[in-house]
């Protein structure tokens, strides 16, 4: 990076801020009022058939100040956080109080809910990296793509690498702050037969550089994930089941964290309101959060109330055991906040793990889904519909590639029908989970 970040020297620096502002709100007139504050800088490098296509150096800050005066409230933000921004931004959101209708729910989380220990979670791993050494590894990691027999062309490698720091305090006397990183390294290619092309990418990424896969090997798995694509065929249609790779299943548990999360909730706009107890998964399935693990994706002692973080059941033994809620969203339920602000952090499953291979076995036949296109996804329904590709399963085995069909049913029916997951975790992101057998769903293909 051409511009040194001091990780530490930024966090004082917005720790005083915030509290400057937490200052000014009360000498405004403020009843309460919290101070969110964020330095981002990164770089990141694109490069495509052997040529660097873009450098991106990039910095990025910002502070936002939410004021409440009674039961009214005001929030204003800003990308400057100097000290005549953070005046500015506090103004604006007094001003913004000061007409807003009341609101019963509105308000700081309880005093006594802040977290109180803030320990070490070792999530910021700061790369010293250049810009050339990381247009470097971006070349090797497509070379190593290229090289393979098959591969037509390149639609290029990216490396990404970054830190910040982000700060929040409330007028409780709350003041948490965490630094961390984040980088990451993928390709994506092109290949090419007598029935056409297809393309298929994979990538690394950790909190740590050192933890990433070497660009060699991401090269070298993009390839093969894309030369296994070629030849394509649209499947048959009926009803039949689904497996879905391990970076489409987390995407499954995503829905269900949408579908559970408080705002959905209190709105009525979720196919899970009012179902808490009830059994949505086999009773073998259990889904938990870990907010505290070291070096975790997601990982962070307090929400984005500064309420302390816990390890919350959210699916036990497949029946609904909490809702995913903040402070607000807990007031407008009549329930107690789980910690929760600002979305689910480090989610793991409990349940019986099989091969894929197993899995497949299992099936007979059906499709192994490795592609999602489209949204798709009612919350409110919990209606599912994607348009997909993969591959066909007969006699237990994978037989081709398929492509151009849909898949559909409700994400209700789709928990209750999981009849399997596999042992082959994908850690790389917030949710770690293995392959999700569904037992039936519609297959539109010819």
């Amino acid at each position: 990076m051409t511009q040194a970040f001091d990780a530490v020297a930024q966090q004082s620096l917005l720790e005083t801020r915030a509290e400057a502002a937490l200052a000014l709100a009360r000498r405004l007139g403020a009843d309460a009022c919290e101070v969110g504050a964020s330095v981002d800088q990164g770089v990141g490098v694109n490069v495509r058939e052997g040529e660097v296509e873009t450098v991106e150096l990039s910095r990025d800050q910002g502070i936002a100040v939410t004021v409440y005066v009674g039961q009214r409230k005001g929030s204003a933000s800003s990308t400057d956080a100097s000290e005549a921004s953070i005046q500015d931004v506090v103004e604006k959101a007094m001003a913004i109080a000061r007409y807003t209708g009341e609101d019963p729910a509105s308000g700081l989380a309880p005093a006594e809910l802040m977290a109180r220990e803030l320990p070490d979670l070792d999530v910021h791993h700061p790369w010293a990296l250049s810009t050339e050494e990381a247009v470097e590894l971006a070349l090797a990691c497509e070379n190593a793509g290229r090289g393979q027999a098959g591969i037509r062309s390149s639609d290029g490698a990216g490396l990404s690498s970054g830190e910040g720091v982000r700060v929040y305090a409330n007028s409780h006397g709350f003041l948490g702050s965490q630094r961390g990183s984040r980088h990451s390294l993928s390709c994506m290619l092109i290949a090419e037969d007598e029935h056409g092309m297809q393309r298929d990418y994979d990538y690394t990424s950790a909190r740590d550089p050192r933890e990433l896969l070497a660009p060699e090997a991401v090269g070298e798995s993009a390839a093969r994930r894309t030369l296994r694509r070629l030849g394509g065929q649209r499947p048959a249609t009926g009803r039949m089941p689904v497996l879905f790779d391990p970076n489409l299943a987390s995407g499954l548990v995503g829905s269900f964290l949408s579908a559970i999360a408080g705002g959905a909730l209190y709105r009525q706009s979720s196919f899970l309101c009012d179902r808490l107890g009830d059994a949505l998964f086999p009773e073998w399935f259990s889904l938990q959060e870990k907010p505290r693990l070291v070096r975790g994706m997601a990982s962070s002692a307090f929400d984005g109330d500064g309420v302390a973080t816990r390890d919350n059941v959210f699916i036990d033994q497949g029946r609904l055991a909490s809702y995913m809620l903040s402070a607000y969203s807990a007031r407008r339920l009549g329930m107690e906040t789980t910690g929760n602000a600002g979305g689910a952090r480090n989610l793991r499953l409990s349940a019986p793990l099989e091969s894929q291979e197993a899995l497949l076995a299992r099936m007979d036949r059906g499709v192994l889904v490795t592609e999602l296109m489209g949204q798709g996804v009612n919350g409110v329904t919990g209606d599912y519909s994607r348009g997909a590709a993969g591959f066909w399963v007969e006699n237990g085995r994978i037989q081709h590639p398929v492509e151009e069909f849909t898949i559909a049913g409700n994400l209700a029916t789709m928990f209750r029908g999981l009849v399997g997951v596999g042992d082959d975790i994908d850690t790389r992101g917030s949710i770690h989970t293995g392959s999700w057998l569904i037992d039936e769903m519609t297959v539109a293909g010819s």
